[in-house]
């Protein structure tokens, strides 16, 4: 029985919001036959976004309010039968064999669940999740890229590649973090109930980071909020001791630097990481 090609096998999904600037460059790097789903929270550009999926032949799901990341990822994957996921983020873009490579990677390593390919910034230099917050410092690997395939003990989701199966088995992204911090958490949940994860040094991605939303000081207070929310919802999540009271310090800590003192934007960006920490212990504290 011959073998479908690796673009056959994977639905990638994307989430969009007020993504044009960059969306454009994502879709036209996925290799012919590959299947994409686009989960639109709430953009502005709804009619131009509509043409661009269907030159593309990607499926477009629109949300009338902002659902987060995570959850929108769900709504996406749920239109999946394809042996893998790939969520890409829409300010990534694939290099020629990428999504081969990652399906090669996960025939030959079959006990890993989900794998990152090796990620450049848009300056070329190599983009490596070292650790995260809900891990100790003792799981924190070197920075750059590792030199061969290894296992890795975290995953980023700018492009989370996952087998499907997987996925469902631990729920997939937890929807009540909207941002920030889902990656991290799914990655560590999939790690602890269904195998390993990979880093798969032939799988090339660039990624413009922080261009898959229009940059204001708006948009930064937002995604600062929830930054706060989901810093200190995650940590209590995997039990990580005083993870409230390090969520707070670290808060405080940021807004009163001088580096901070001198930039409205950068104070307005740490007020509202000192919010989103503050509602988050509320909101234990009542609940």
């Amino acid at each position: 029985m011959s073998i479908a090609p690796a673009s056959e096998r994977v639905t990638v999904v994307t989430v969009a919001h007020n993504s044009l600037a960059v969306l454009p460059g994502m879709l036209a790097s996925l290799p012919p036959g590959a299947f994409c789903v686009i989960v639109d929270n709430a953009s502005t550009d709804q009619d131009a976004l509509a043409k661009l999926a269907e030159q593309h032949g990607a499926e477009l799901i629109r949300n009338d309010d902002n659902r987060g990341f995570g959850t929108a990822c769900n709504i996406g994957a749920a239109r999946a039968d394809t042996e893998f996921l790939l969520f890409l983020n829409p300010d990534a873009r694939l290099e020629d064999g990428a999504l081969e490579a990652l399906v090669a990677a996960a025939e030959t390593y079959p006990d890993a669940v989900a794998f990152n390919p090796a990620i450049s910034e848009a300056n070329g230099r190599p983009y490596f999740k070292r650790g995260s917050v809900l891990l100790p410092k003792s799981e924190k690997l070197p920075s750059g890229w590792p030199e061969a395939d290894c296992e890795v003990p975290v995953l980023t989701g700018a492009a989370f590649f996952v087998r499907r199966a997987a996925f469902e088995t631990v729920g997939g992204f937890d929807s009540a973090i909207f941002l920030y911090h889902e990656d991290d958490d799914l990655a560590l949940r999939l790690r602890a109930q269904c195998g390993t994860l990979m880093f798969v040094r032939d799988a090339r991605v660039m990624h413009d980071a922080g261009n898959s939303t229009i940059r204001s000081p708006q948009s930064a207070a937002f995604k600062a909020f929830h930054m706060g929310r989901s810093r200190v919802y995650a940590t209590r999540k995997h039990h990580l001791p005083g993870a409230g009271r390090k969520a707070l310090l670290s808060a405080v800590g940021q807004l009163i630097s001088p580096l901070t003192l001198l930039s409205a934007r950068k104070r307005a960006k740490q007020a509202a990481f000192l919010r989103g920490v503050w509602q988050a212990l509320r909101h234990k504290a009542t609940s």
